[in-house]
């Protein structure tokens, strides 16, 4: 168990970043940020900073000396990366659960080998095992790169007009998946903790809206049957226990069937802190950057519960310009993430709104 005082090394510079080094001030714990950078927001608020290349052995040799235990922001931190901080210092989360989440196929198969539902799906390499993978799914589905996708990015919606090879070349032909397409009637996520000794705490199920294929508001609890919660609650735990988690990961999902009989499937696993859990800094007992410093650092999970009916909205891009509005709503809780200029589909900020239960 590390003690106050002692000091967390963070992968990443962003937003998530800069929210856990705050969570960790708040307990006494000082954190060193590692990214490459010069604009990183995380670095306005960290104890101290690192300006390098992921790749960059001496500069991680440094970084990973200087710090007691090592943590990411991000899920695209490169596995060579992760694998020589681990054989120095406790990574938390561990190399393998990047490994696998980095990799939609791999992920997927994962999933599917827990016994978990998700969106049926093909592995695809070429134009040739493209069409195949039509033929058994049919269409329309959606084409997604194996790696380094995010918010949208890398995936291509295949109707019935859309000739495979366009499709690949629309994603730089590279390593893929097909997934058969989900009509779902809503998009959930399941934001928990996990310790090292097997404590685990998860966050009421959040109901997410996407505009731009960018989270636009979460809103908690969501609109789901205590059966289909308590379904979805027992997927992230299992997903957690079998990668022997440690910190806090947000499990994706979609709501399918009739509204007063839904199924879970699993979409993704984010093996990090979660935009759709950022309500939990004025809206639960314990935040979740909070959860995630007391899993890594060995310490008791705080408590999760809910203050009230929560609604966060992201201020993407130009809406980041009505900050002075939501400065002047009483009820409103903004958080400014410190980043220079707003571009489209840029995260910038977020309002959360409590209200009573």
């Amino acid at each position: 168990m590390l003690q106050p005082g002692a000091t967390i090394g963070i992968l990443g510079g962003g937003q998530l970043g800069r929210m856990i080094a705050l969570a960790a001030a708040r307990y006494g714990l000082k954190t060193h940020v590692y990214a490459p950078d010069d604009d990183s927001p995380a670095f306005d608020v960290a104890t101290r900073h690192t300006l390098a290349r992921y790749g960059d052995q001496a500069a991680l040799s440094r970084f990973v000396a200087d710090v007691d235990v090592v943590t990411y922001e991000f899920e695209n931190v490169p596995a060579e990366t992760a694998s020589f901080l681990e054989l120095r210092r406790p990574l938390r989360p561990g190399a393998r659960a990047l490994t696998i989440t980095q990799d939609r196929l791999t992920e997927k198969s994962f999933v599917d080998g827990l016994g978990i539902a998700t969106a049926p799906f093909h592995a695809v390499s070429s134009e040739a095992s493209l069409e195949a993978a039509l033929n058994a799914l049919g269409r329309p589905a959606v084409l997604k790169t194996r790696r380094f996708g995010y918010d949208g990015k890398g995936q291509v919606l295949i109707g019935p007009n859309v000739e495979p090879r366009d499709a690949l070349a629309s994603i730089g032909r590279a390593p893929a998946i097909l997934e058969g397409y989900v009509n779902f009637s809503r998009e959930v996520s399941v934001v928990a903790a996990r310790t090292l000794d097997g404590g685990f705490a998860a966050y009421d199920v959040c109901e997410n809206s996407h505009r731009d294929h960018i989270l636009d508001v979460t809103r908690v609890p969501a609109q789901l049957t205590d059966h289909a919660a308590a379904k979805a609650l027992d997927a992230a735990r299992r997903i957690a226990e079998a990668l022997d988690y440690v910190g806090v990961l947000a499990v994706e999902m979609f709501v399918v069937g009739p509204d007063g009989d839904p199924d879970i499937l699993v979409n993704e696993i984010a093996p990090r802190v979660h935009n759709s859990g950022h309500w939990s800094i004025e809206g639960a007992a314990t935040s979740q950057f909070e959860q995630h410093v007391r899993a890594i650092c060995g310490w008791p999970l705080g408590d999760p519960s809910r203050l009230g009916r929560i609604e966060m909205m992201n201020l993407i891009g130009d809406d980041v310009g009505r900050w002075h509005t939501v400065a002047a709503e009483p009820s409103a809780h903004l958080h400014l993430y410190g980043k220079g200029k707003a571009r489209p589909g840029r995260k910038m900020g977020h309002v959360t709104r409590i209200f009573p239960r």
